[in-house]
């Protein structure tokens, strides 16, 4: 028979999952056991062993065993499907948002029309000729031309956009330096951002005499704690005839005697010591299992980083879909106190939900598929470099800089916004100034014309001021 679409799966169908094949729609385990990769729906790069009865969303991918399933649902109801939904909702609620520029503008051109109109039916009614009248009209519509306006917030994007470009950072939306100038509180996504991504050997376990021969089994396997334990050890030798048991471990015949790699079951561990990261367990005949630790390393300056957000008044969590034990240790280690662990992308999107309606104007920072809903329906988000391009789309900035580059966005954001507040207030103190003068019919239009670039200048200027003032330090 040929393959069938995902759209025509229906819930209550039997599927079968080979090996290396992603799920396209979500699934309940009805047989089989092996071990999963769900990167692309929690974000974690290390894989989980399922049984019978366990729930699979679509994106996951089978790296063990055959899986027999039956569908949950139908593949426009399923996890991925819900994810696009929340793309599309967090698009248009950007769409809706207005622009200070935006709203400044459609309140001043009426402004200028009706007072240019006015002023010519006033001079009118005073008697004076329409030569007269439509002069003092032209130059009371020209000295208030919202070119001041206009450029008040372009010109100081311009610029901002230009400093954070030269840190590494990448504006992708206009819009973007104002929502981001009103964050108070940053929501952080662990694996990939927070972290490496990678789980490393603890550096205690790497002195071990059994490390190599704990290598020389994990050279024969994909899996990540394997490969982390083979970059521990360094390059060596690939034992002869390893057999891999999905969800278990390795197992070889060295020098006559049985090793195994793996979990504390397969090696016969008794009891595992506690742990707040994976571990790797080797048997070799009838010596104790001995114990290899794992770890997720932070990145370079993530401590730091939430450290000055933290000194600048903005809180900050963490928000994963990984493990408990895992989550609060990362979180501890960067002295974040509030952490959210298990949460699946619907999960992220409904408590950045309470952070708004609590008031909050949340910054998410992610790089996976799983992050994509929530940076789109954020306030403001970022991504790193080395995101997934969902991800990078999804999000108003992208920082090629490292973690540090966040507290430098947030600052010239702010910045930015003060910045634009400043112009229009120059532009407003102009008008204030210029239209009276005008009005009364003391401008020609020439004089009106010099003015209205004069006022435009000042607000280039302005914007210009921190560019200038950085340079001369």
């Amino acid at each position: 028979p040929g393959a069938v679409r995902a759209e025509d799966i229906l819930p209550g169908d039997r599927i079968l999952l080979a090996p290396g094949e992603r799920a396209v729609i979500d699934m309940d385990v009805m047989a089989g056991e092996g071990e999963i990769d769900e990167s692309l729906v929690s974000g974690e790069s290390l894989p989980r062993r399922v049984t019978a009865g366990a729930r699979l969303f679509a994106g996951t991918v089978n790296t063990g065993a055959a899986l027999e399933g039956r569908a949950v649902n139908a593949a426009a109801d399923s996890l991925l499907s819900d994810i696009s939904r929340m793309l599309e909702a967090g698009e248009q609620r950007r769409t809706a948002y207005r622009r200070i520029a935006d709203r400044a503008v459609s309140l001043y051109v009426p402004f200028v029309h009706s007072a240019a109109a006015l002023t010519f039916l006033g001079w009118l009614t005073a008697g004076a000729s329409v030569h007269k009248a439509i002069l003092i009209a032209v130059s009371t519509l020209i000295i208030t031309c919202p070119c001041a306006l206009a450029l008040a917030a372009p010109v100081v994007q311009v610029v901002a956009s230009g400093r954070l470009f030269r840190k590494g950072v990448y504006l992708k939306s206009g819009d973007a330096l104002e929502r981001l100038a009103q964050v108070d509180h940053v929501v952080f996504d662990k694996t990939g951002t927070l972290t490496l991504g990678q789980p490393v050997l603890v550096a205690a376990d790497q002195n071990l005499p059994d490390l190599s021969l704990a290598a020389s089994l994990a050279r024969a396997s994909h899996h990540p704690l394997s490969r982390a334990l083979t970059a521990a050890a360094g390059p060596g030798s690939v034992a002869q005839g390893v057999r891999e048991f999905p969800g278990l471990g390795l197992e070889a015949v060295i020098d006559g005697k049985t090793c195994r790699l793996g979990s504390a079951e397969w090696t016969g561990a008794r009891q595992a010591p506690e742990a707040t990261g994976p571990v790797l367990w080797l048997s070799a005949g009838n010596a104790p299992p001995v114990a290899f630790h794992f770890e997720e390393q932070a990145r370079e300056g993530a401590a730091e980083t939430i450290r000055r957000l933290e000194a600048s008044g903005i809180t900050t969590e963490i928000v994963s879909g990984d493990q408990e034990s895992a989550v609060r240790q990362m979180a501890q280690s960067l002295g974040v106190t509030h952490w959210i662990a298990g949460a699946k992308p619907g999960g992220k999107v409904a408590r950045l939900e309470t952070l708004r309606d609590e008031g909050k104007h949340v910054l998410m920072v992610g790089d996976g598929l799983n992050d994509a809903a929530a940076l789109s329906l954020a306030h403001a988000s970022v991504a790193p470099g080395g995101a997934i391009d969902v991800s990078q789309s999804a999000s108003d900035a992208v920082y090629a800089g490292g973690l540090g580059s966040l507290p430098f966005i947030l600052k010239e954001a702010k910045a930015a916004r003060s910045a634009m507040l400043q112009n229009f207030a120059l532009a407003a103190l102009y008008n204030l100034i210029a239209i009276p003068i005008a009005v009364t019919g003391h401008v020609t239009p020439l004089v009106a014309a010099i003015a209205m670039s004069a006022s435009s200048l000042v607000v280039t200027l302005n914007a210009l001021r921190r560019e200038v003032t950085d340079r001369i330090a």
